[in-house]
């Protein structure tokens, strides 16, 4: 019997000052049976970064040709395409070709750096690629803070992060591994 998904929702309440986008969002996720919480938050977070609208969470893991989250033009072309974790070259140089932007959310300090230091010179050739490295300690607070139903609260202003979940506020740090030269 295969294993089913299980249901997360989360209701977020982002005010990113530096997008000037202010908004509440009442998400339903489902983790993969082959997820786990860290990637789940890590999902989460990427959302609140690039709120908007027309973003929305795919079938991610269940689907080779899509990624975790995208945002559609109303002509159905992706104008972003965000990958968590540690996707390989052929599928990030697939991704730059249909998308306008391709962002990556990596996690595990000591895994991204290995999985940066063998890719970092083919992925330099994709000028609308940008990588971001999420610090251990963050990633932990935002694992920390995974439930079943959540209501949790991001602030976003002059690039820094903070999240609370009512009781904790806790800023979330990640470093620049390559920004895109387009996009």
């Amino acid at each position: 019997m295969a294993l089913s998904a299980t249901i997360y929702k989360a209701e977020l309440d982002i005010s990113d000052m530096d997008r000037h986008y202010y908004a509440n969002h009442a998400l339903t996720l489902a983790m993969h049976p082959s997820e786990n919480e860290t990637r789940l938050m890590l999902r989460l977070l990427a959302f609140a970064l690039h709120a908007d609208e027309a973003l929305n969470f795919t079938r991610g893991l269940s689907a080779e040709d899509e990624p975790d989250l995208w945002k559609k033009d109303l002509t159905g072309e992706i104008d972003l395409w965000i990958e968590v974790g540690q996707p390989d070259e052929r599928r990030l140089r697939k991704a730059c070709g249909r998308a306008r932007q391709v962002i990556v959310y990596n996690y595990s300090a000591r895994a991204a750096a290995i999985w940066w230091d063998k890719s970092a010179k083919d992925f330099a050739k994709l000028d609308n690629l940008s990588v971001f490295v999420v610090d251990d300690a963050s990633v932990a607070a935002l694992e920390a803070m995974a439930a079943r139903t959540m209501r949790l609260s991001f602030t976003i202003q002059d690039g820094e992060v903070w999240l609370s979940d009512g009781e904790v506020n806790v800023p979330i740090l990640y470093q620049t591994l390559q920004a895109a030269t387009r996009g």
